[in-house]
């Protein structure tokens, strides 16, 4: 049986709710951030599609600003995942 993804790119989906991460900013840094790591990945051993959804919202203790320590903290969850 052939796999679906045979001889193409794999496949990236990517949410972050509005109700999640409340500015845009945050949400498309977010974005651009799990794209870069998905890519890296896909680039040396990951051949599968990837879908990445927040389910926790981001900035509770800044007053809905993503800081760098949430960036990180973020990074290094979706690095252990891939």
């Amino acid at each position: 049986m052939a796999s679906p993804n045979q001889g193409e790119k794999p496949d990236l989906g990517i949410a972050v709710a509005k109700k999640l991460a409340k500015r845009a900013v945050d949400r498309n840094q977010l974005k651009r951030m799990i794209r870069e790591l998905v890519r890296s990945a896909q680039t040396t051993n990951l051949n599968s599609d990837v879908v990445v959804k927040l389910k926790k919202p981001i900035g509770r203790e800044t007053h809905g600003r993503l800081r760098n320590k949430e960036k990180e903290g973020l990074r290094a969850q979706i690095v252990g995942l891939i």
